[in-house]
């Protein structure tokens, strides 16, 4: 690996970084840091685990990108998409009690077994977020509900530099950046598409539904969509 830093190292380098990140929002909106919670020591210790596993290397990788990490999902374990039960056997880490299982994941987890397992899926791509730090903001009974970077325009005024400095950073993780995906074909692509026509981050973005979307509102179509990531992943059609 001729001494330089394996893509493992260079993702926790970023979330110690992240650790420190201080943004600050509209009084409705609240970010929810993994890296700086109350459950930071055992974050670390599952995100070493998984991504030492994993990312081992200095391979490029093409760049996987959701909108932002949901409140109770990759906003607690530190690690984009991953089922919590699954997240468990994978890194020996006991999750128990501070993380729960997602349908997103749970589709996503049928992808990367269909693609050749985690072994084959890791080696080929990183996922990530546009906006790397969860989001919540107040409801009308004031309870806390997930939010997207892009939900007001006054919020994503404010993020915008922080989104667009975290896209360049991990870019510097040793990312193949002729081709991005990106879950959520709507307003993440459009925004993600927009940055991109300044900023050349990468040579083409592919939408890909969310996996929210499917699950909730199309699951007789579930077969279909995931023909179309495993399709999109594999560069077949481009």
């Amino acid at each position: 690996m001729n001494g330089s830093p394996t893509i493992a190292r260079r993702i926790l380098k970023f979330n110690e970084e992240l650790a420190d990140t201080t943004l600050e929002l509209p009084p409705e909106f609240t970010v929810i840091n993994p890296f700086s919670g109350p459950q930071k020591d055992r974050v670390r210790e599952v995100t070493a685990a998984f991504y030492s596993k994993y990312y081992d290397d200095d391979k490029p990788r093409r760049l996987v990108l959701g909108s932002s990490p949901a409140r109770r999902g990759t906003a607690v374990t530190g690690v984009p998409f991953e089922d919590a039960r699954l997240l468990e056997s994978e890194t020996g880490v006991d999750v128990d009690g501070y993380a729960v299982s997602r349908p997103s994941a749970g589709f996503l987890h049928d992808v990367i077994s269909r693609y050749g397992g985690r072994k084959e899926f890791y080696a080929d791509f990183v996922m990530s977020f546009v906006c790397p730090l969860g989001l919540v903001r107040k409801n009308t009974k004031g309870r806390e509900v997930n939010c997207n970077y892009y939900e007001s325009k006054k919020l994503l005024a404010i993020l915008e530099p922080f989104i667009v400095e975290s896209l360049e950073r991990q870019l510097a993780f040793g990312i193949d950046a002729s081709v991005c995906y990106c879950i959520g074909s709507g307003e993440n692509f459009t925004f993600l598409s927009r940055v991109n026509e300044g900023r050349r981050f990468f040579r083409k973005i592919v939408p890909l539904e969310h996996p929210r979307f499917i699950t909730q509102y199309n699951r007789d179509r579930e077969e279909e969509f995931a023909n179309k990531y495993l399709a999109a992943l594999r560069g077949q059609g481009d």
